[in-house]
């Protein structure tokens, strides 16, 4: 099944637009797990169980688990969505950006490796650093658009000369002469809801990863106004409010009280 089949499938069976990121940072395991990185597959299985009913799609970020030479545990993982919600889609957030036999080797890491459903990827040196994804042509490639940071202005809203702005251009190609294969999905922030809004106009029918709501200030209601539409998948992802709702033994008790919340507040705003 296409990554776009699989999201539409468990949004509409599970009635949600949550995404939960899976960023483990053992200093803020709860007690006894507390800045052991050993237990970061441990941790995040135990979100995964915990949530797995609740969303439409998971995104660990390859970071987290890099950094912490704990890759190993992130291929647990992504084998232990499979078996344990096999239908729930997982993007692999890396945000890779190269071209040529790099990026070959890019998409082997996220499509090979680590099984993921979806990759993020930085769209900034063009089309060729795209192709050697859509070889694997049931992945969904999400592309960096209008990102949550304050910095991404510094270029996603440089004015070109067209007289349209550069994440306005991103959308554009994405929605349309890039998109030969249907793969491609769109990474906009909450923490920009005009822009968030403008992107959906150019790109109706796009699947939109949204970060930035929760701990990054954007506001759930706002998004699902801004962004959802018939025909055009949402995914709000949160990450730190789901993941860190509790430092005790019942961390995932409360990761699911959250995500559950988080879930009924977009639901309700739809």
């Amino acid at each position: 099944m296409k990554f776009t089949q699989m999201l539409d499938a468990v949004a509409q069976r599970q009635r949600s637009m949550l995404c939960v990121g899976l960023d483990p940072e053992p200093s803020k395991f709860p007690n006894g797990w507390k800045d052991d990185a050993e237990r970061i597959f441990d941790f995040c299985a135990a979100i995964v169980d915990a949530t797995k009913d609740l969303v439409c799609a998971f995104k660990p970020q390859i970071a987290y688990f890099a950094a912490h030479r704990a890759e190993d545990q992130l291929e647990r993982l992504m084998a232990h969505i499979k078996r344990n919600a096999p239908d729930v889609p997982v993007i692999l957030d890396a945000k890779r950006g190269d071209i040529g036999s790099t990026a070959e080797q890019y998409a082997r890491e996220a499509f090979v490796r680590y099984q993921a459903d979806a990759v993020t990827l930085s769209p900034f040196m063009g089309l060729d650093s795209i192709e050697p994804y859509m070889s694997f042509e049931d992945k969904g490639l999400i592309l960096l658009c209008r990102t949550s940071n304050p910095g991404g202005s510094d270029l996603q809203a440089q004015r070109l000369a067209d007289g349209s702005l550069l994440y306005e251009h991103l959308a554009r190609l994405a929605a349309g002469p890039w998109n030969r294969t249907g793969q491609l999905g769109l990474v906009v922030g909450a923490t920009f809801p005009a822009e968030l809004a403008r992107v959906r106009e150019l790109a109706p029918t796009l699947p939109l990863l949204v970060p930035g709501v929760g701990a990054q200030g954007g506001d759930a209601a706002t998004t699902v106004k801004a962004a959802a539409r018939p025909g055009g998948a949402l995914m709000v992802n949160s990450s730190r409010a789901v993941l860190y709702a509790s430092s005790g033994e019942d961390f995932a008790q409360a990761a699911r009280a959250v995500a559950r919340q988080t879930r009924d507040a977009l639901n309700a705003a739809a």
